[in-house]
């Protein structure tokens, strides 16, 4: 009788980095995501904990770390013994934590299967990300037991370069007075960051003799810098001066097309807050699109015009339902209205042959549109793929050029639920610093489920219609790019915050104080 061999399990120490989930290490990822169980210290950030739930296995068990090193590495053990991969998942590197030496010994005294996954210490990372180089002699440190540091070295460190400590912030007195006892410099300067590497990382600079009473309101871990490259700062800080650094965004999208704008926002350092005000449905009668997918197959069309991802995907979609792909496509020339759509129709391998090098709009489009030419174009239809809610501008501008036009209806537009009372109330106290409408159905919708946003708020816009319809709803219109998408969008709204930034910093204290400007850009130089 052969036996069946028992799986063997395997534990990985994983560092998590200063918070960030950016700076994970691509190793880290890989042992996370193939993960039966995680088990996380208090230190790690919930913002990091979210992006690893989202990206483990389903059935992955998270479950905080409690009790001694040993109780911890028995869990660990146990795991992999049942033949389950398990993680301890840390702040910072694991080997800058005494705790986790302890349990990794204890594993190693195993025949248990281990690694150590390095990562980015807290102290170290966090110093970078508020703009504090840590030349000359460098000293960076995870502290766990504010009582077991030698003073008298740190303050050696500080004379011969810099200085970075990540503690608990009810620690902070206790390092000002041993650093003044081991006898630093009280003048000498002292950067204080919490939230390090967080979306609401914020810095505030004083001496050894002051931080203390600087940093008052700072809670759980923080991370202090001390020495010559705080003075710095004001060149190097790259973090909290991203121009829209701190900006609550308000991003009215559908949850499919929300992502991509949410990513280029964060990588300006905004907040951004989804909120669908749209929900996307197929047509209530399938007919039109039957018959438009026959027409395609058969070569009815000399054209397909797109005006958006969702008439992409509509099509796509219809087709897989009837096995068809991109070949069926032979013979019929495309055409998009913006480089979103035209992306859309190229991740199913085709090239389109017509985006408007101009105005991205039905007008645009038919400022380049070709008028129907009986020699040159023996099929003289375009299909039309669109929502039931669309204008009549590019159908009925395509039949002035002679073509024939089936306007199929590929999708419905419906208005969402209604965000939490507290998303609604924010938006109407002006608790958004500015809001993104991509299309007319955006501004309406949002007015229509959660009221109109507050007239602090910033308006952006993506092209002259959808400003056309938030003037309609009493909206002043901030931003518009010159080109409709979502990169030039994100793109206008943090330059014009950066001309915001400009304009305050060139008036005098007393006109900033009675300034309009609202939002974090104001609030820094109050």
């Amino acid at each position: 009788m052969t036996r069946t061999r028992k799986p063997v399990g395997r534990i990985a120490f994983v560092g998590a980095g200063p918070g960030d989930p950016g700076l994970l290490t691509r190793r880290a990822h890989d042992a996370l995501v193939d993960a039966d169980q995680v088990i996380y210290d208090r230190g790690v950030p919930e913002s990091l904990l979210a992006v690893v739930r989202a990206e483990a296995r389903d059935d992955a068990e998270f479950t905080p770390a409690e009790g001694a090193p040993g109780d911890v590495a028995k869990v660990l053990i146990s795991a992999a013994r049942s033949g389950l991969n398990a993680v301890h998942l840390v702040a910072g590197d694991p080997f800058g934590h005494d705790s986790v030496v302890k349990e990794v010994q204890a594993v190693a005294r195993t025949a248990a299967h281990f690694e150590v996954v390095p990562g980015v210490g807290q102290a170290e990372g966090v110093a970078t990300y508020a703009g504090v180089p840590l030349p000359g002699v460098r000293t960076a440190a995870d502290v766990e037991d504010v009582s077991a540091l030698d003073f008298e070295a740190l303050a050696a460190a500080v004379g011969r370069g810099s200085l970075a400590l990540a503690v608990d912030a009810g620690d902070l007195a206790a390092v000002r007075d041993g650093l003044l006892a081991a006898g630093v410099d009280g003048t000498t300067g002292v950067g204080v960051t919490g939230d390090g590497t967080g979306e609401t990382q914020y810095t505030t600079t004083s001496t050894v003799d002051s931080f203390v009473a600087a940093a008052l309101g700072f809670t759980g871990r923080v991370v202090l810098t001390v020495g010559a490259g705080v003075g710095q700062r004001d060149k190097l800080s790259w973090w909290e001066n991203r121009p829209l650094y701190g900006w609550k965004v308000l991003v009215p999208r559908t949850k499919e097309q929300a992502g991509a704008m949410s990513a280029r926002l964060r990588a300006y350092g905004a907040i951004p807050c989804e909120v669908p005000t749209i929900a996307v449905e197929p047509p209530r009668t399938p007919a039109q699109m039957e018959r438009a997918v026959k027409g395609l197959v058969d070569g009815r069309y000399a054209w397909v015009i797109f005006t958006s991802v969702n008439a992409v995907r509509a099509v796509w979609e219809k087709f897989a339902e009837h096995g068809l792909d991109a070949r069926h496509f032979g013979g019929v020339k495309i055409a998009c209205i913006g480089e979103a759509t035209a992306d859309a129709v190229r991740a199913f391998g085709i090239q389109p042959e017509l985006i408007p090098a101009g105005e991205q709009s039905s007008e645009g489009l038919l400022a380049e549109f070709s008028p129907h030419d009986e020699i040159l174009d023996p099929v003289g239809r375009v299909l039309l793929p669109r929502a039931d809610i669309a204008t009549e501008t590019l159908a009925a501008g395509l039949t002035e050029r002679g073509w024939e036009v089936d306007d199929v209806t590929a999708y419905r537009t419906v208005r969402a639920a209604p965000p939490p009372a507290e998303i609604r109330d924010a938006i109407k106290s002006g608790g958004f610093d500015a809001v993104l409408f991509t299309s007319s159905s955006t501004v309406r919708n949002l007015v229509g489920i959660a009221g109109k946003p507050h007239a602090r708020t910033v308006v952006a816009v993506i092209g002259p219609k959808t400003a056309e319809t938030a003037t309609e709803f009493g909206l002043r219109v901030d931003v518009q790019p010159p080109h409709a998408s979502v990169p030039d969008l994100v793109e206008a709204l943090a330059a014009y915050a950066v001309e915001l930034r400009e304009k305050l910093a060139a008036m005098p204290a007393k006109q900033r104080r009675g300034s309009k400007v609202q939002g974090p850009t104001a609030l820094r130089f109050r």
